[in-house]
């Protein structure tokens, strides 16, 4: 088990999906087949990672005084996340996310916020005590981005470690970047970051550099299937994936930086978490769905 405790500031969803032969064009209205929903939200998914995978798990969110914010409580608390800082937004309903997936696996997306987009630096200042105590803070780009700077200037200041995976893909101030310890962009966010085209190694040793200029200093790069690059103070890594027959890759990036967040909560390198992360998303790629997809800590013992 973890010696350290982390806290997930975060967006929480409901995941929404009805399968069909093909996506409907505009004003057009097709009969799809199944029906299933999912809980989801970058923040949500990450905590659940990181709890399933060891870790102690604090989450930081908002959702609307609703079924589904009421809903996801719950599970959180099944999966021994503290939800003591989720707070309940009496005006604004809780995040939804609406997919529509075709026979082929494109997909089409639309998400409204809901309450997500109202965590407001006021919720992190009554939500203190989960930072105060907290060692290692994970955060993404689905709430909204002061109170992303807000937490990042507030935790690092206090000397915790922040950790930033900058997803959906955003341009962010070099004042938000000096206030993190870690970023962990996908290729697509480290080219919005640095201008440079990510398509090999090489080019993503060059987008790592440019980003680490900007005054983070540890830069992880997901490769997806290729595996991860590392730039820690200078000093390349890369860390290959592991084959696996992919088969969703919904929320493969959710648990890579859960499972990071985990091995360093329990004293490993940034090279051996990032080892671990990489066995713990292999897992997640085979499966269907967000949060159902999310892999257990005993279940890493079965990947080499």
């Amino acid at each position: 088990m973890s010696n350290q405790k982390i806290v997930v500031v975060g967006s929480c969803n409901t995941d929404m999906v009805i399968k069909a032969d093909r996506l409907p064009i505009p004003g057009e209205t097709i009969i799809g087949g199944s029906f299933f929903m999912n809980p989801g939200g970058k923040g949500a998914n990450q905590a659940v990672a990181a709890a399933r995978l060891g870790g102690r798990v604090s989450l930081i969110s908002k959702t609307g005084n609703d079924v589904f914010g009421k809903q996801s409580v719950v599970l959180f608390n099944s999966e021994n996340v503290n939800t003591d800082f989720i707070f309940s937004d009496s005006k604004l309903p809780s995040g939804v996310a609406l997919i529509t997936v075709d026979a082929n696996g494109e997909n089409s997306i639309v998400v409204a916020s809901g309450a997500n987009a109202n965590l407001k630096p006021a919720d992190v200042d009554a939500a203190y005590k989960a930072l105060e105590y907290s060692d290692i803070v994970l955060m993404q780009l689905e709430i909204p981005i002061e109170t992303v700077e807000y937490v990042a200037k507030k935790a690092f200041e206090k000397g915790k470690k922040v950790i930033l995976n900058p997803a959906p893909a955003q341009a962010l101030s070099n004042s938000l970047l000096k206030h993190l310890d870690i970023i962990i962009p996908n290729k697509n966010e480290a080219e919005m970051l640095s201008g440079i085209k990510v398509v090999d190694i090489e080019s993503a040793k060059e987008a790592a550099t440019v980003i680490a200029n900007k005054g983070v200093d540890k830069v992880v790069i997901t490769l997806g299937s290729k595996g991860a690059l590392v730039l820690d103070e200078g000093e390349f890594s890369f860390v290959p994936s592991i084959k696996v027959e992919a088969i969703d890759t919904t929320a493969a990036g959710d648990t890579f930086c859960g499972a990071f967040s985990v091995g360093l909560a329990e004293g490993k390198s940034i090279i051996e978490s990032v080892e671990f992360a990489v066995k713990a998303s292999a897992i997640t790629v085979t499966r269907m769905g967000a949060q159902a997809s999310l892999p257990y800590r005993s279940e890493l013992f079965q990947v080499e």
